[in-house]
């Protein structure tokens, strides 16, 4: 059975077919949620609540998405009001992560003039690396996490970001491409320390 037969089998009432389509998408929904508050209480919490909420509106999924793009602008929804209850958000502006770069720099920046932590020309470990960028995304405030990780931990387009977030397509980009320069700069200082010379940009 593909995902449009079963929402409108769980439009129509059928809960197994709503628990198919919840079993199909709890894990990434679950490992988003942990990414964004870094506690896995929370990220059960905001599971559960998103489900909750799911079922209860189901009949509101226009399916003009797909049935997991709708999940997480809902999961997103229940995570800005958890953190905003515990008000850990946005307790630092951004300046205080990021370098200065002016609006016309991050829209015209393109993703291949970024660093790329991937790289393997880059002498650091993979696992000194994904802590690093654990540790700045951490940081970051909500709304440029949120972008980063629907961007790079579920591979969506900046368009389908876009829609989950309520925001532009250039806005959405300018988060994306922010939190990227957080990370890259993080890298720099680890790459700079550990070698003593500036990490080489990728072009």
């Amino acid at each position: 059975m593909n995902e449009r037969e079963l929402v409108a089998r769980a439009k129509a009432g059928d809960f197994e077919a709503f628990t198919t389509l919840v079993n199909a998408n709890k894990g990434r929904l679950y490992a988003l949620a942990l990414k964004m508050t870094g506690n896995p209480q929370d990220a059960e919490d905001i599971v559960q609540d998103t489900f909750l909420k799911a079922i209860d509106n189901i009949d509101k999924f226009r399916e003009e998405s797909a049935f997991s793009t709708w999940l997480y602008s809902i999961g997103l929804n229940e995570a800005r009001a958890h953190l905003a209850r515990q008000k850990s958000t946005d307790l630092k502006p951004i300046e205080e992560y990021l370098p200065t770069r002016s609006a016309e720099e991050i829209h015209s920046a393109s993703d291949h003039a970024l660093f790329d932590w991937k790289d393997p020309h880059v002498a650091l470990e993979d696992r000194e690396l994904r802590e690093v960028i654990d540790r700045v995304i951490a940081q970051l405030p909500f709304k440029y996490k949120e972008a980063f990780l629907l961007r790079y931990f579920e591979d969506l387009s900046i368009k389908e970001i876009a829609g989950i977030i309520h925001e532009s397509v250039a806005s959405t980009k300018s988060r994306v491409l922010r939190a990227k320069l957080a990370i890259r700069d993080e890298l720099s200082k680890v790459f700079e320390d550990r070698y003593g010379k500036k990490m080489p940009r990728l072009y």
